[in-house]
């Protein structure tokens, strides 16, 4: 495993980064099905493989994924030795604090948090999307509270426009409170939308980006029509049999990753994992991992270097489309 720091900041965290959405009981997501004992093996192999950052939010399963890691901490390794990552804006319940980003929200929700993760901080604490219904200064002001007050390390956003991250970012420097230091967007072959202008201010600024479906929800990962995970029977990109709805364009970006896979003999899913990693701004994808292989592809691709002629074979085919920011 490679470690690195997470934008210029001064947190490491691993290479890659364990995504814990798919973790839950089942009762409100029928995908989210991996309990305690389904998800003991993907927490071990996290751990032997050294991916240290694991993520999750308080939306996830309705707070029952948090739940989970926070047992898999006690029971699997130790509080010191993972960068733990949550979210919050989405709502948990109909209350005054139960959605939003507003100081009463930012208050309640890093305390159910901390409550469900069995810990008393969090590393790396991110607002899931953008609160126009709130003023900027009044979440910012609240996030750096939370910092200070020993509850969270660093602080992250996810999936906004760049504007209104921009402005985030510049009412943290006009106040002296602490600034994002990581983005969270979707960010794969299929959807490149950051790199026009969020990826140039992250560069800038020194945050740094971990991005979310690195492998476009798995289409990235196995041949047009062949169904994988249960959530491709409710996918858009593909009907009820499987078989894919993908624009023509797409379509040629699946089938390159697939060419290329065959002639390296390595699964697709390790092809388009690499090409996320050649992006200077990406510190560490997010996988959201259900099986063991999907870790090990994960890892793997960060010994796989693609060759110039192979990055244009997979990027000449990509249409500009609209960003999955809400």
């Amino acid at each position: 495993m490679e470690y690195v720091r997470l934008g210029s900041s001064g947190l490491r965290i691993s290479r890659i980064t364990l995504g814990c959405m798919s973790f839950g009981d089942g009762s409100r997501l029928p995908w989210a099905t991996l309990d305690d004992e389904r998800a003991e093996p993907i927490f071990r192999q996290a751990i032997e493989l050294g991916i240290t950052c694991w993520d999750t939010a308080n939306i996830y399963s309705y707070g029952s994924s948090a739940e989970i890691v926070g047992r898999a901490l006690k029971k699997y390794t130790k509080r010191d030795d993972i960068v733990l990552a949550t979210k919050l804006n989405n709502p948990m319940h109909d209350g005054p604090g139960g959605s939003g980003l507003s100081r009463r929200a930012v208050m309640e929700q890093v305390d159910a948090s901390l409550t469900r993760l069995g810990t008393d901080y969090i590393d790396l604490y991110q607002i899931h999307r953008f609160d126009p219904n709130t003023p900027i200064e009044e979440t910012m002001e609240a996030l750096h509270d939370v910092v200070k007050a020993g509850k969270v390390r660093y602080l992250g956003a996810s999936s906004m426009w760049t504007w209104q991250f921009a402005t985030m970012q510049h009412a943290a420097d006009l106040h002296g409170w602490t600034r994002f230091i990581s983005m969270q967007d979707q960010y794969n072959l299929l959807q490149r939308e950051g790199e026009r202008e969020m990826f140039g201010l992250l560069a800038y600024q020194g945050v740094g980006a971990i991005p979310w479906s690195p492998l476009a929800g798995g289409v990235l990962a196995r041949p047009l029509g062949e169904q994988g995970t249960d959530r491709s029977t409710t996918s858009p990109t593909v009907d009820q049999d499987g078989r894919s709805l993908l624009p023509p364009g797409d379509q040629a970006i699946v089938n390159a990753v697939a060419t290329i896979a065959a002639e390296r003999g390595v699964p697709m899913a390790q092809i388009a994992m690499a090409w996320v990693l050649t992006n200077p701004v990406v510190s560490s994808p997010i996988v959201g991992a259900t099986k063991e292989h999907h870790l090990a592809d994960a890892v793997a691709a960060l010994d796989l270097q693609l060759t110039d002629e192979e990055v244009t074979a997979l990027e000449q085919h990509y249409v500009t489309r609209e960003p999955r920011y809400f």
